[in-house]
């Protein structure tokens, strides 16, 4: 899955992006890193921190209550690669509860196993004034 570059990696998040928003478990297990860390900051500052088992436990609902796909829009803003390391970051416009919201997304990846997975995302939901 992609190779090992800045464009292996935004091919990664894009395939990220689409199993998110169609709740494609198998798809999210591969891209999901075993030891992935959630990290959730709404728009009032509270922070919902999550594990793979936990933020896979959500799509699995989304998917068991027949909602339909989620938004894939997507602007990269940054994209790195170093070594076997990437960055990514991402503006998305996603309703994972109930509105639609502007949120942030900061990707931590690492090349193993032959294929970028991620190991950390960093979820800010934009504030609105």
């Amino acid at each position: 899955m992609g190779n090992k570059t800045e464009n292996g990696l935004k091919q990664t998040v894009e395939n990220l992006i689409k199993a998110g928003t169609t709740y494609d478990l198998k798809q999210l297990e591969s891209i999901y890193h075993q030891n992935l860390k959630v990290i959730m900051i709404d728009e009032k500052g509270q922070k919902i921190l999550s594990n793979k088992e936990s933020f896979k436990a959500l799509f699995q609902t989304k998917l068991k209550n027949g909602d339909a796909p989620l938004n894939d829009w997507a602007e990269f803003n940054h994209i790195e690669q170093t070594e076997n390391k990437g960055l990514v970051i991402v503006t998305r416009k996603v309703n994972l509860t109930g509105v639609e919201k502007e949120i942030v997304l900061s990707i931590d990846l690492i090349w193993e196993e032959n294929r970028w997975q991620v190991t950390r995302e960093v979820i800010f939901t934009q504030r609105k004034n």
